[in-house]
C-alpha cells in the first residue's frame, strides 16, 4: 500500500469525523443530530450529485450549446466525497475506512474532456452515466459491507471520470473541509453567514487561496479564510 496515499486518506476520514462530531454531535452515527434532526447520508449523495449534473448542458430547452464547468464539477465531486466518507464512517474507524477506500479504487470507462464541443453534446448520456449510476446506487436501502464496497467503487469511478486523482481530491477536500468548518463557526447553521465575499462565492475565494499556496496547511488555510472574511462588507469582526 502506498504509505503517503494511506496517510492522506486517514487524514481525510479523521477530519470528516471531526467535522461531523462538531456540526452534528457524536450521535450522528445513529442517524440523528444533537438537535434531533434526521441524518441521511445516501440522500445527501443523491442531491449533491444532482447539483454536479447541473454543471452539464443537459437541459434540452436551455443553453443547448453550453459547455461544462469542470472546476465546479470537481468541487461538487469533493462535496459528494464528504457524504460518502460520512456514510462509511458510520461503520468504520478512520483507519479502517481509509484501508477500505484504497482497496476499492477503480478507473472510469470515460473521461470528461477539458474542452466541450458539439461532439460532446452528442455523447452527453455517456458522460452522465457514472454520476447517475452513483445516484441510483445511493438510493438503495442497504448497509451491508458489500454495499459499502460498491458505493466506494462507484465514487472512485466518478472521481476518475472528472480527472481527479487522490492528490487533487485531498487538496480540494482539505480546502472544502476547512471552509465548512469556517462556515459553521460563522453562523452557517443559524443563517447569519455571508456566502458571497465582495462579489465572489466563498468556494472561489478558497480555491484562489489554494492556487496561490498549494502546500498551505489546514490551520493556515483557516487563518487565511478569516483574513479574507474580515474584508467582506457588512460582516462584523
Amino acid at each position: 500500500m502506498n504509505e503517503k496515499m494511506y496517510e492522506k486518506m486517514v487524514e481525510m476520514f479523521a477530519l470528516q469525523q471531526r467535522l461531523n462530531d462538531e456540526t452534528n454531535g457524536p450521535v450522528w452515527r445513529e442517524g440523528v443530530t444533537d438537535r434531533g434532526k434526521t441524518v441521511n447520508w445516501r440522500r445527501c449523495i443523491v442531491m449533491e450529485t444532482a447539483e454536479l449534473i447541473d454543471s452539464f448542458p443537459w437541459k434540452h430547452w436551455k443553453s443547448v450549446d453550453g459547455g461544462i464547468d469542470l472546476e465546479n464539477i470537481k468541487i461538487e465531486t469533493v462535496d459528494i466525497w464528504h457524504f460518502v466518507m460520512s456514510y462509511i464512517l458510520r461503520f468504520h474507524t478512520p483507519k479502517e475506512a481509509a484501508e477500505l477506500a484504497i482497496e476499492t479504487m477503480r478507473e472510469a470507462k470515460i473521461r470528461l474532456p477539458e474542452r466541450w464541443s458539439a461532439q460532446e453534446n452528442g455523447q452527453l448520456d455517456d458522460y452522465l452515466a457514472p454520476f447517475e449510476d452513483l445516484m441510483a446506487l445511493a438510493l438503495v436501502k442497504d448497509d451491508s459491507k458489500a454495499f459499502q464496497v460498491a458505493l466506494l467503487e462507484k465514487f472512485w469511478e466518478v472521481a476518475d471520470t472528472v480527472g481527479m486523482d487522490v492528490d487533487e481530491l485531498y487538496r480540494l477536500y482539505i480546502g472544502k473541509n476547512a471552509l465548512n468548518q469556517f462556515r459553521q463557526r460563522h453562523g452557517y447553521k443559524e443563517g447569519t453567514y455571508a456566502k458571497i465575499w465582495n462579489g465572489k462565492e466563498d468556494n472561489v475565494v478558497m480555491q484562489e487561496i489554494l492556487r496561490k499556496n498549494p502546500d498551505i496547511g489546514y490551520d493556515e488555510l483557516l487563518e487565511a479564510l478569516e483574513t479574507e472574511y474580515a474584508k467582506v462588507e457588512g460582516v462584523k469582526a
